[in-house]
């Protein structure tokens, strides 16, 4: 007798009715988060202090690519240092993760059996970042070390011709587009060269004097004789304000200190952008060899692209002696969007521009020097191919320089969180996740959004400038959903003086951080 087979339809139904219902409540769940975070960050926005403002916020889910939130999301606004994600996308794409800066050590003479260098000694640099002490322990001293032991190496002791620094890698202005002259003086507007050292800016220390009414006393590191200090300052009475002005006009090595500091209170510390940063490399370098004793003479001269118009540097001639590389690219990408260092990101979009023009890829003939565009003017057109290829409309994206810094740029932050999208496909996703500030942990973010959903959590690049904050990046939400967003608020001036404008944005941040259809603590309770 043959068995009867039972059907299969009833259970087969009540579980597809089942997954059904799963689905739809997910769905539903998703849609119910999406709408409560909406209603929150739209009420958080249309407060009556941002009545002046304009805010540009898109917020998009990684995982299945749905708008969960935009506003004002394709006007054009001014990005800060948002235009950083861009340089760095950029570089990453162009340069590789591989990529290293090369300073070449030329000379037309050999050098002797005794080591001695009898011609010039030609620093030719493109732009490395990492003579710097931060990247040597703090160490001043240490900054140009790669050059003395590069030069050691190949057998020098003595070098009898001029030390020349050749910044004419680069082409065009030192400063990128748009920047004012009052951010000059400033660590953050320090000028761009082909020879940097020590982010091409001076540390100064003051502090005040030993009696009532002396002037302040002024120390430097690096030591240098670059700049002249015009020392209009006093050591005031023990409770007096501490106010001290340092002032360097533009063009100058001049500093002019002015002002006061209590007695026996502590130093005020600056840093001071140095102008024409080659001629502080060489200074360096000098004093670098003559330390490890290596005899150079007092001959210094720097030759910058204007000069080589005329007179052409033919490496054909001459021989490389001796290189030096930087580090690796990832270590000095992570150092330029942790700090924010708007001179690396310029540095950044003139190598990637110089390496087009050189290659072919910006349509110029890098020997017909006439019509060779500045460095910065290819880097800019060819971050407008690569947006092409990321899908991304280049007139979304009207960046005029590589930091930020110019009050020129503008952006849409529908592009920025394109660009966000499109990067975490990217091959270098990796790096580029990793050089993003940190939510609470470093960076720019270090103090920011503690004890909230975003710390550890949220990923994202800073931006500002007067009246202008932004914050773009990535988070998870509280049920693991990973986002991507852009939030950028222009013209505004908070109402309080005692308030951050930045904790308005931070606000949303962590709104994003906070919300999810299922939190992750239910979810774990249902694996």
């Amino acid at each position: 007798m043959i068995p009867m087979r039972m059907s299969s339809r009833p259970s087969l139904a009540v579980g597809l009715l089942g997954v059904l219902i799963c689905v739809f409540g997910s769905t539903l769940n998703a849609a119910n988060a999406d709408s409560t975070l909406a209603q929150r960050i739209s009420q958080h926005i249309a407060q009556e202090k941002f009545a002046a403002a304009v805010w540009g916020v898109k917020v998009v889910s990684l995982k299945d690519g749905r708008t969960i939130f935009e506003r004002h999301a394709d006007k054009l606004l001014i990005p800060a240092s948002n235009a950083k994600l861009f340089t760095a996308a950029l570089a990453l794409d162009r340069l590789g993760t591989d990529f290293r800066f090369r300073t070449s050590l030329y000379s037309s003479s050999s050098i002797t059996g005794s080591g001695t260098l009898r011609g010039d000694l030609i620093v030719y640099g493109r732009g490395d970042p990492t003579f710097a002490a931060h990247f040597n322990e703090g160490d001043y001293r240490k900054s140009l070390y790669p050059v003395y032991r590069a030069l050691k190496a190949a057998g020098v002791k003595r070098i009898t011709g001029a030390i020349i620094g050749d910044e004419s890698f680069f082409r065009g202005p030192s400063m990128g587009y748009g920047w004012t002259w009052d951010d000059l003086q400033e660590y953050y507007g320090a000028e761009t060269s082909a020879l940097t050292v020590d982010d091409n800016t001076i540390d100064v220390a003051i502090t005040p004097g030993k009696r009532l009414g002396e002037p302040c006393r002024i120390v430097v590191k690096p030591t240098t004789g670059l700049l002249t200090f015009i020392n209009g300052s006093k050591t005031g009475a023990p409770n007096s304000p501490r106010r001290i002005k340092l002032h360097r006009p533009v063009g100058q090595n001049t500093v002019h200190v002015n002002g006061s500091l209590p007695l026996g209170s502590e130093a005020r510390l600056a840093a001071v952008a140095i102008h024409k940063p080659a001629g502080l490399f060489l200074e360096l370098l000098a004093q670098t060899l003559e330390t490890r004793k290596i005899n150079v003479s007092s001959k210094r001269r720097t030759v910058d692209w204007r000069r080589r118009l005329i007179e052409p540097l033919d490496t054909t001639r001459m021989k490389e002696i001796a290189f030096v590389e930087s580090r690796p690219f990832p270590e000095i990408l992570n150092a330029m969007m942790k700090r924010s260092q708007n001179l690396y990101a310029q540095l950044f979009l003139l190598q990637v521009g110089e390496m087009a023009v050189r290659t072919g890829a910006a349509g110029a003939d890098e020997n017909d020097a006439a019509f060779v565009p500045t460095s910065e003017a290819a880097g800019l057109a060819e971050l407008a191919v690569f947006l092409d290829e990321a899908g991304i409309p280049t007139d979304d994206v009207l960046l005029q320089e590589g930091s930020g810094l110019t009050r020129a740029s503008l952006i849409k932050p529908s592009a920025t969180v394109a660009l966000l999208k499109h990067m975490r496909g990217h091959p270098a996703a990796a790096q580029f996740l990793a050089a993003l500030p940190i939510a609470g942990v470093d960076g720019t973010l270090r103090n920011r959004m503690k004890g909230t959903a975003a710390e550890g959590n949220l990923r994202a690049k800073t931006g500002t400038l007067r009246y202008v904050h932004t914050l773009s990046g990535y988070v998870d939400a509280d049920d693991g959903e990973p986002l991507a967003f852009s939030i950028m608020l222009n013209n505004f001036l908070h109402p309080d003086a005692n308030a951050s404008a930045r904790a308005e944005l931070d606000k949303i941040a962590v709104m994003l951080a906070e919300s999810g259809g299922e939190p992750r603590m239910n979810k774990k309770k249902h694996e």
